[in-house]
């Protein structure tokens, strides 16, 4: 099988937000789409081991969060490579309750969604939700998964659907699982360089 033609398939880059008991949690998700126009739903696929998933399945509902291509980078840092069982990922981000749902202000868009149904897979659940909310907050055009890729230079987080194992004898960032594979020599790098998607500096990268 050439796993590479999974990257020809089309993905956004998304935060799907839910509630833990009064607490607002989120992660990355990659794969959402819209299902039915009337009444509208959308389907989102979460990994079991993440924690957005249990607060999901407990209380019914989600929120998907359109993220822009000028979205800080380190938003996905935060809500990518980190769970929110251990780490309060709202306390540092302007954010608002909207359509009963946690959405960062920094979002192109959302929708919030009741949980009408889901499926189970041996990693994934995708549930299935009418939307109740949506609207448009910013300007500018959503990010897709292959300019996350291609422009941002992001990694996949282990969890994602799309994730693929990386090549050996890289250097990545131990907090966003960045992995630095430009033309100069991550030695030669200066001092005072940062990682281009959460703003690590150089000494939190290692060799693997």
């Amino acid at each position: 099988m050439n796993k590479k033609a999974f990257y020809d398939l089309s993905y956004g880059v998304y935060l799907c937000t839910a509630w833990d008991e009064g607490r607002p949690v989120g992660c990355v998700a990659n794969s959402a789409m819209q299902i039915t126009s009337s009444p509208a739903t959308i389907a989102v696929s979460l990994n079991h081991e993440n924690y957005t998933n249990k607060c999901v399945a407990e209380t019914g509902y989600f929120s998907v969060c359109v993220l822009s291509e000028s979205v800080d980078a380190q938003l996905i840092a935060a809500f990518g490579f980190a769970s929110s069982k251990e780490k309060d990922k709202f306390s540092a981000i302007p954010w608002k309750v909207r359509g009963k749902l946690p959405v960062p202000d920094a979002v192109k868009s959302y929708f919030t969604c009741k949980v009408v149904d889901k499926m189970e897979t041996s990693t994934h659940t995708v549930f299935l939700g009418e939307v109740m909310d949506a609207d448009v907050l910013s300007e500018g055009a959503p990010m897709t998964y292959a300019y996350y890729h291609k422009v941002l230079k992001g990694r996949t987080a282990p969890k994602a659907p799309t994730y693929q194992e990386e090549a050996g004898g890289k250097y990545v960032c131990k907090l966003c699982g960045y992995v630095y594979d430009g033309a100069t020599p991550f030695e030669e790098l200066p001092a005072d360089w940062t990682c281009p998607v959460c703003g690590a500096p150089k000494s939190q990268f290692e060799k693997r």
